[in-house]
């Protein structure tokens, strides 16, 4: 008996971080985590508060904001990177990114006087500066628009 009292005091008792008594410490959960997000809630909050946007913001302010930024940069990855598969080409540069933007109503408008370096312009010629057909050449791209001769 004496050997058990003698051998749990020898022991310490475990201790968690920061010197508190109890178990072992639950590994933290994120923010992002909690709400499904790959973007940093907790980074986006801090931004905030920094920034001195608003006196007071709610707690769903950086999750909602996190989420809306997520979205947007998933949608111009995808668009991006169909914009390589068109020019067989495996890694997205700028000049996808330029062409996934400006072809997209939404974005476009979004991004409107948004300068993407590299990127270049949607090609466009206008057609005025095409030169124009010969008649011979009208005549032989449309030979159904003659009306019958009647007899």
């Amino acid at each position: 008996m004496e050997s058990a009292a003698a051998a749990a005091a020898t022991t310490k008792p475990a201790r968690g971080a920061g010197g508190r008594k109890g178990g072992d410490r639950k590994k933290s959960v994120t923010k992002s985590v909690k709400a499904g997000l790959q973007f940093p809630v907790g980074r986006i909050a801090r931004y905030l508060k920094k920034g001195r946007y608003a006196i007071r913001y709610g707690s769903g302010a950086p999750v909602y904001l996190a989420a809306v930024l997520e979205y947007l940069a998933a949608e111009v990855l995808e668009l991006a990177g169909n914009a390589a598969r068109d020019n067989k080409k495996n890694r997205i540069n700028p000049r996808h990114l330029c062409l996934a933007i400006r072809n997209d109503e939404e974005l476009g408008k979004l991004l409107q006087g948004v300068t993407i370096a590299s990127g270049g312009v949607l090609p466009n010629i206008n057609p005025i500066l095409l030169p124009k057909k010969s008649p011979s050449q009208a005549e032989k791209a449309s030979p159904a628009s003659k009306s019958p001769k009647k007899a």
